[in-house]
């Protein structure tokens, strides 16, 4: 299992932007990013959203864009600005598997 979350951790720091953030990131030291990977939302090394892609199969997109509503809904009286940047990153997350699709 750890050497699993190892390898999914190096998977995650191959996307960051350079050798500073992934060091930061594989650390542990980087700040929580709240937006896109909130460290409450993978456990075990598996990707809340993943997870969710996998059993809903077709529904995916529906529960995308339900979240899409539901961030840009209560952004006013929530979160403000870190709410509708969860709105993006859901609708990104839409396009992406729209586009895997096509």
């Amino acid at each position: 299992m750890m050497l699993r979350h190892m390898e999914y951790m190096k998977q995650m720091a191959s996307k960051l932007d350079n050798e500073e953030d992934t060091v930061k990131y594989l650390s542990g030291s980087k700040k929580e990013d709240m937006v896109n990977h909130p460290a409450h939302y993978n456990k075990a090394g598996i990707e809340t959203i993943d997870a969710i892609g996998a059993a809903t199969n077709e529904g995916f997109k529906y529960y995308l864009q339900g979240n899409i509503l539901k961030y840009i809904w209560r952004y006013e009286y929530k979160n403000g600005v870190e709410d509708l940047e969860k709105a993006q990153w859901y609708l990104n997350k839409l396009i992406e598997v729209t586009n895997d699709k096509s």
